[in-house]
């Protein structure tokens, strides 16, 4: 029913370590489990209740604090050493803010090369992490461990076996080296013979992690009807995943637009705090940043010269019930006569859109041409950012330009960014092809 792959990352958490260190931090966290009165999973951070309002990602954790952001996620190591412009860690800048931090612990997936059935791999992965756990179970942000995304193999498999199996010797050395936060791990969405073999052979993991998009909402009910009994965090949700949107007669993803991507979320944050059956402790949007998978602006809740996009307003409302002071502009449509068609080289074709903007702010659009994405990777892994075409664009004013579709055959996708100069900003696109 579910399904999301994410972001590899590679460096060897070894590699992050200059220091160990097993002395005490003033003010380190004490978190964990429990059953409230009337039965349903609390999760408790220094003996008081904390329901999770977070994201996952690096973007500005300034705004994601000004937003009503309270956790972020991480997916490895070595992004809590990352250091902003004035030298300060993730780890440091949360503490500052106030923030949590579900710390990402990346363990090794077998599509890369990982074998779970070599000792040697497996002894150097464990020191790897204790050593990880080791230096950080101190610090005051820390929340939750995220031990491992997405690495499951297919059910009913011995790989799948195996897998499970070691997260569960995992969660163990984790565990010994810190008792004082739970041990998540994230799986692609959920079905009934991989929960099954979780609870048989995972009898360690404290929390499950769930990355869902189109029906994520219903995860609760979902989970709770397969069995599953101890609590979960929706670890990833966000717009319609590029696997599961419409296609252009030539298989281009039909990308959502901003407004339209915000509903998703909205929707979805809704439906699943209605529907926790007990068991869901919060969520992480996806993803507080930007990156190319599918296309550049598919999955970021910021564009990358830092604006918010309409997935965020999304989220406020949903935590608060409010919509923020200064909302995103609103892009109703896009009219390109050959969107989702064909085209012949060099054709001249007008585009307009429809924006509107609650504030009433004066916008500015930026439109441009780019390259359906030959890179397309599996697990979320990093993708090449496709070639741009800047000379393609005539005469752009405002709402309108030109397009002098590219020489060279093949697809391609126009796209328009709209901002308000005032923080916010929405993004649109649609394919076309070049015969």
């Amino acid at each position: 029913m579910f399904k999301r792959f994410h972001v590899k990352l590679t460096i060897p958490i070894f590699l992050v370590f200059s220091i160990l260190s097993n002395e005490n931090v003033v003010g380190s966290s004490q978190v964990s489990i429990s059953k409230n009165s009337i039965g349903a999973w609390e999760l408790l951070q220094n003996g008081k209740p904390f329901l999770i309002q977070g994201v996952g990602g690096q973007g500005s954790l300034q705004l994601a604090k000004e937003v009503g952001v309270n956790s972020i996620r991480t997916w490895g190591i070595e992004q809590l050493e990352a250091k902003d412009v004035d030298g300060r860690t993730l780890l440091s800048r949360a503490e500052e803010l106030g923030l949590s931090v579900c710390v990402g612990i990346w363990v090794k997936h077998e599509r890369h090369g990982f074998k779970y059935d070599d000792a040697k791999f497996i002894e150097q992965q464990r020191e790897e992490i204790r050593a990880a756990v080791r230096k950080y179970k101190d610090h005051p942000s820390v929340l939750v461990w995220g031990l491992g995304n997405e690495m499951e193999s297919y059910v009913g498999t011995e790989n799948a076996v195996r897998v499970w199996k070691e997260l569960n010797e995992l969660a163990k050395i984790i565990k010994e080296e810190d008792p004082n936060h739970p041990v998540m791990t994230v799986i692609a969405g959920a079905d009934t013979g991989k929960i099954q073999e979780i609870m048989k052979y995972y009898p360690s993991i404290d929390i499950l992690g769930i990355n869902a998009y189109l029906g994520a909402g219903g995860a609760g009910g979902t989970l709770k009807g397969m069995g599953w009994t101890k609590p979960f965090i929706m670890t990833e949700y966000g717009p319609v995943g590029h696997w599961q949107a419409p296609k252009a007669p030539w298989g281009a993803a039909i990308e959502p637009s901003g407004n339209e991507k915000a509903a998703n979320y909205y929707a979805t944050l809704s439906t699943l705090m209605e529907n926790k059956e007990g068991l869901c402790l919060g969520s992480y949007a996806f993803l507080w940043g930007n990156k190319q998978e599918t296309t550049s602006t598919w999955y970021g809740m910021l564009l990358s010269t830092g604006e918010k996009l309409p997935p965020v307003d999304a989220i406020v409302r949903g935590w608060s019930g409010k919509w923020p002071a200064n909302r995103c502009p609103k892009l109703e449509s896009i009219d390109f006569p050959i969107a989702l068609k064909k085209g012949k080289p060099g054709e001249k074709v007008k585009a307009s859109a429809k924006v509107q903007d609650v504030n009433e702010d004066a916008l500015q659009y930026e439109w441009s041409v780019m390259a359906e994405s030959k890179d397309l990777r599996g697990g979320g892994d990093a993708e090449s950012v496709p070639a741009s075409f800047p000379e393609a664009v005539q005469g752009a004013k405002e709402q309108e330009c030109s397009v002098i579709l590219p020489k060279e055959k093949g697809a391609y996708r126009l796209f328009l960014v709209v901002r308000d100069g005032k923080g916010a900003a929405t993004t649109g696109n649609v394919p076309f092809y070049v015969e």
